[in-house]
């Protein structure tokens, strides 16, 4: 996996990526029973009440609540071999992410399952093997189309919850990523000409720790209902600020220190554009 987060914690979402099933169908899935354990849950009833809030996020968004959330019984045996038959969900990948976000941020596996399940339900539209196979240039592409795709919903949602001053809001996010640096001082240091797209102008492993930040904004904007902009800028702020603790728990680069790639991927285009060309003539 490219992303220094997600390298850190390769134990983790070995865990993760080990007690996920398969069913008749292909379809992936994960039990919310084994999810406990990895994520250090003692107790089902205080398990159970994450779930529950995490399917009031998912109901919230419009999203069908039965599809990511299958409500299914299991047989556990007792102390005296006697079988009984217990509560348990078979839950989607989106739905282990909004567990995630829902769960006890004091845990570190919290935020490790935070990063682990936002990344990978964003990558999911291809599969990692495919993914480990592409060249730099090609995952700086990819991952590019899902900051747009990403800040695009973002910015519908930021418009309901009141935000008008877009750069404002923005700039909120990068300031709690970047360590108080907005996005003109990101491009400075970048060396960028004026206008220059700063997200064009990333690595794989730093546009992911912003598609990291833009889901997780939209996500908890949705999740608290925020009404005003003041709110909307503030939580785009913190949730900049805690992914970058995240990154700083993990051991990873700052995204400020990541290196800038010396073609931006519109130069990339224009050039692949070029090279098509002349194969044509």
């Amino acid at each position: 996996m490219e992303l220094i987060l997600l390298k850190q914690m390769d134990k983790n979402s070995k865990s993760f990526e080990e007690i996920k099933h398969i069913d008749e169908n292909g379809v992936e899935f994960w039990y919310a029973r084994e999810l406990m354990i990895i994520l250090e849950y003692k107790q089902w009833r205080r398990f159970e009440s994450v779930i529950n809030k995490a399917k009031e996020s998912c109901k919230n968004s419009d999203i069908s609540v039965i599809e990511h959330f299958a409500n299914v019984g299991k047989l556990s045996k007792r102390a005296n071999n006697a079988e009984v038959e217990i509560n348990d969900y078979k839950l989607s990948r989106y739905a282990c992410y909004l567990i995630a976000q829902n769960g006890d941020s004091r845990k570190k596996v919290i935020a490790l399952a935070q990063t682990y399940f936002a990344v990978q339900t964003r990558k999911q539209e291809i599969t990692e093997k495919e993914y480990s196979m592409l060249t730099e240039d090609e995952k700086r592409f990819y991952q590019r189309d899902l900051t747009r795709k990403g800040n695009y919903s973002l910015n519908q949602t930021a418009k309901k919850a009141g935000v008008k001053n877009f750069d404002k809001f923005h700039n909120a996010g990068y300031k709690g990523l970047y360590n108080g640096e907005t996005a003109d001082d990101i491009a400075k240091r970048k060396g960028l000409r004026y206008r220059e797209d700063i997200l064009d102008n990333m690595g794989s492993t730093e546009l992911i720790a912003n598609l990291f930040r833009i889901s997780q904004t939209e996500e908890k904007l949705i999740r608290d209902n925020i009404q005003t902009e003041k709110d909307a800028n503030k939580t785009h702020y913190n949730v900049g600020a805690k992914v970058r603790k995240t990154i700083k728990e993990l051991g990873g680069t700052m995204p400020e220190d990541l290196p800038t790639p010396n073609k931006s991927l519109k130069q990339l285009k224009k050039e692949n554009n070029k090279s098509l060309k002349k194969k044509n003539k």
